[in-house]
């Protein structure tokens, strides 16, 4: 089955890149991907699969049906959408779109998707179950896999897979993490309220920017003594704003921020001990206060199985050179952790690194891919597929 899957593969490679570039050119925001997701489904419709639209908003389900009679459903999910960031590559393919770009490499994993649908659709006679194809857009502001999941793209499903390209790892390459792959990602917002007063007075005031410098330093001091440092958080106050003229007290103050967190345990504590410190602060300096925090999407934790399943399958196709594992989670977030809140699934990372060249990071506006890592990802994604049928025969 491996040498069909890497015989079709390899015979859509050209075209698999002609739908990367073509994706990658027209680049759609969050929530926008209207013309992408159009692209999608007239692909999967083409390889005979049963195409949903405006899924999600803006996304595409395709399901295949194998010729068995398991009831089972495996979910591939790939993401769409691109990002607010002016290209610098000087590319015949580059985005055509001003300040939009596909710097994440959702236009390949897209584009995996898809090549994925096109290999199995071409061996359906071989699989027991039912595939479903989960193009999702918004993943960069957190919001489209909870989209999907409240249309059902998760009902009936046993399992998933997911992938992300990642520059440091060498194209060819898979990239394996058991366990906590990405944080949690929470919004932090906290208001401090104290009395204006003259600058050159502060003793008949109360100072709210003076109070919420030591909101800060409390908080980051607070992290370091009163946290196990076994079950890493961090948090960024990114954005401070308040005061209303330099020479009066200011009398309010707002701080955003993100927190991120690995372990569940501490994701689930953390609202109640940073409004203890915060409220703490205030009492201090009889300031009034008020903190929002909005739980983001929680950490992907893949399961050991469906991890040890795919694997096998990278070290199958590709051989034990070709695989690494990787020693750390991300701080990054990754909205795939909502359809594991229905059902256990795993994420790999696909190596795009390219040889001997600065590879830039996710988010850059010079970020590229070493194109091979198409058929890298495709291969591994289908195999593993169909492995997922054969274990759950052998079981």
């Amino acid at each position: 089955m491996l040498t069909q899957i890497k015989e079709l593969a390899e015979n859509l490679a050209p075209r698999l890149i002609e739908i990367r570039r073509h994706i990658h050119a027209h680049p759609e925001l969050s929530g926008q991907e209207y013309q992408t997701a159009a692209y999608i489904a007239g692909v999967l419709s083409s390889c005979g699969l049963h195409v949903q639209e405006a899924v999600g908003k803006t996304g595409v389900v395709g399901e295949l049906t194998g010729q068995g009679k398991d009831p089972r459903i495996l979910a591939i999910r790939t993401d769409m959408d691109a990002l607010p960031i002016q290209e610098s590559n000087d590319l015949d393919f580059a985005s055509r779109i001003p300040g939009v770009m596909h710097a994440c490499g959702h236009d390949v994993h897209s584009t995996v998707g898809l090549g994925t649908a096109m290999v199995l659709s071409q061996l359906r006679d071989r699989l027991p179950g039912t595939l479903r194809f989960i193009f999702q857009p918004a993943e960069e502001i957190a919001q489209g896999a909870g989209w999907m999941v409240r249309d059902g793209v998760m009902r009936d499903v046993s399992s998933i897979f997911g992938l992300h390209v990642f520059p440091s790892i060498p194209a060819r390459c898979i990239g394996i993490r058991y366990g906590a792959l990405t944080a949690a990602a929470d919004d932090l917002e906290i208001f401090i309220q104290g009395e204006s007063g003259h600058g050159a007075r502060p003793h008949e005031a109360k100072d709210a920017i003076w109070i919420a410098a030591q909101v800060i330093t409390t908080l980051q001091q607070a992290i370091s003594r009163t946290q196990n440092p076994l079950r890493p958080i961090v948090l960024t106050i990114g954005q401070i704003s308040g005061g209303r003229a330099p020479n009066v007290i200011a009398d309010q103050v707002r701080l955003a921020g993100t927190v991120r967190s690995l372990h569940p345990e501490t994701h689930e504590n953390l609202p109640q001990w940073i409004e203890h410190l915060v409220a703490n602060v205030c009492a201090t300096h009889e300031a009034k206060y008020e903190v929002n925090y909005r739980r983001g999407v929680p950490s992907v934790q893949n399961d050991t199985a469906l991890t040890q399943l795919v694997e096998a399958a990278a070290r199958e196709a590709w051989g034990n050179d070709h695989v690494q594992i990787i020693p750390e989670p991300s701080l990054g977030a990754e909205d795939f952790a909502i359809y594991l809140e229905q059902a256990p699934g795993t994420m790999f990372r696909l190596g795009v690194g390219q040889p001997e060249q600065v590879n830039h990071p996710l988010h850059h506006p010079e970020f590229m891919v070493d194109e091979s890592a198409i058929l890298t990802g495709v291969v591994t994604l289908a195999y593993a597929a169909y492995k997922y049928w054969e274990n759950e025969q052998k079981s």
